[in-house]
């Protein structure tokens, strides 16, 4: 796997960009927290944010650290019984935390509390630190803020944090789930990878072969560690905790989610936004990734038997607000706006389809089978029967059919959805 120092050089790349990534420190080590203090040299008010549960995994590091300096220290700790929601009312109880003296967030936990520091921290232009607690997803050192705004999923591009500490001896402690939604998360990268060649044919979308080959190596690494992560080794969880940082940074490149995220990222956000409508439970994200990543790659396999594609019917709008209105409720009026800007359902995709159908079927059959990511789910005790059980087989379909309507984003929902199967 490729020294995370090297990768926070900026590079100048044959794609025509130039790759850079501006995080200061990243230290991803045993008792990490520990070497905290001397990266607070010239802060003098520091707000830290954290929730009671992501405290009290490494609060007795937190307050030996706090206790041995002169900085001044104000805290916001989300209380909660379940999922933190990074919603108006998380980030506006940050905001009243803060002064005008406070120059530094420091964020303790993982993809809610790093996405609501993110956020703050760059509407405010300030720095931000943070410390996880969990090795359970690749945001940690991307630029993106995943956030639930009316009700609806917004990615804001914002900043990379200032420093990334990634403490061996907390992270290993993490919920047991928290660590296979990690490993589910880097096991999305064979499709979300797959839909950014897919998108690169269909619309000309830019293409880098220098991060995907960079994200690649990551999941590539990946898979052979199930069996340490089951172990909570301490070895298996650095190696993990630094796949999902360098995807960060490989985001951090082409400054968006691309080389990370595609359909089964708009599933899992489907369970999510829908489950958080109708008061409905749902699976970390990572494992959400996890499982969609198997039935997307399903998808894949019913689109390589066709010889040519063949439109379905002709699109209907008067139904298609009708749907979209009764899944998304007070949502809709955001999908509608996307979309629209989007301009997905105006553009003649069939003809591009049957210009470029070969080629398209060749980078498709490029990802692995779906049996084959399912085996690999196994190896961290992920069985495809409780996805199944849990969300049942009307919303799973409802997901394929609507999830795409969540993001501007094309992939192989777009083709799989407009095709005859």
């Amino acid at each position: 796997m490729n020294n995370i120092s090297d990768l926070l050089v900026e590079k100048e790349c044959t794609c025509g960009m130039t790759h850079k990534c501006n995080i200061k420190n990243i230290i991803i080590e045993n008792n990490a927290i520990s070497k905290v203090g001397e990266l607070l040299k010239g802060y003098k008010k520091i707000l830290l944010v954290a929730d009671n549960n992501t405290y009290s995994a490494c609060s007795e590091k937190l307050e030996y650290l706090f206790d041995s300096t002169d900085y001044e220290i104000e805290k916001q700790i989300f209380k909660t019984d379940g999922m933190l929601v990074p919603n108006e009312q998380a980030i506006e109880k940050i905001k009243n935390k803060m002064t005008k003296d406070t120059d530094l967030i420091i964020g303790v936990g993982s993809g809610v509390i790093n996405d609501l520091c993110k956020y703050v921290s760059f509407i405010n232009n300030l720095p931000y630190y943070i410390i996880a607690t969990a090795p359970s997803m690749d945001g940690y050192a991307s630029v993106g803020s995943a956030l639930i705004i009316d009700s609806m999923k917004v990615t804001y591009n914002t900043h990379v944090p200032t420093a990334i500490i990634g403490d061996v001896s907390v992270l290993k402690n993490a919920p047991i789930d928290m660590i296979k939604a990690g490993f589910g998360d880097i096991i999305g990268k064979f499709s979300a990878l797959n839909d950014w060649k897919l998108s690169h044919i269909v619309n000309e979308e830019y293409f880098c072969e220098y991060v995907y080959d960079l994200v690649y190596d990551c999941l590539n690494k990946t898979i052979d560690l199930a069996s340490g992560l089951l172990k909570r080794e301490d070895e298996s969880i650095k190696a993990l905790m630094e796949a999902l940082v360098i995807v960060g940074i490989a985001m951090s490149y082409v400054n968006n989610s691309r080389p990370a995220s595609g359909s089964e990222h708009h599933l899992s956000h489907f369970f999510e936004i829908v489950g958080l409508l109708n008061n409905e439970e749902y699976f970390f994200h990572g494992i959400d990734v996890a499982y969609s990543t198997i039935i997307t790659c399903k998808l894949r396999e019913e689109l390589l038997k066709l010889d040519i594609p063949i439109l379905k019917n002709e699109f209907s709008k008067e139904k298609y607000i009708e749907d979209i209105n009764k899944i998304y409720k007070h949502s809709a009026k955001g999908i509608f706006e996307l979309q629209e800007k989007a301009g997905w359902y105006s553009k003649n995709l069939i003809d591009i389809y049957n210009n470029k159908w070969l080629e398209i079927k060749k980078v498709l059959a490029e990802v692995l089978s779906a049996e084959e990511i399912e085996n690999l789910l196994k190896t961290v005790e992920l069985d495809l029967q409780e996805f199944n059980n849990f969300y049942g087989e009307e919303k799973i379909n409802n997901a394929i059919k609507y999830a795409k309507e969540l993001k501007d984003r094309y992939t192989v929902l777009w083709v799989y959805n407009l095709v005859k199967i």
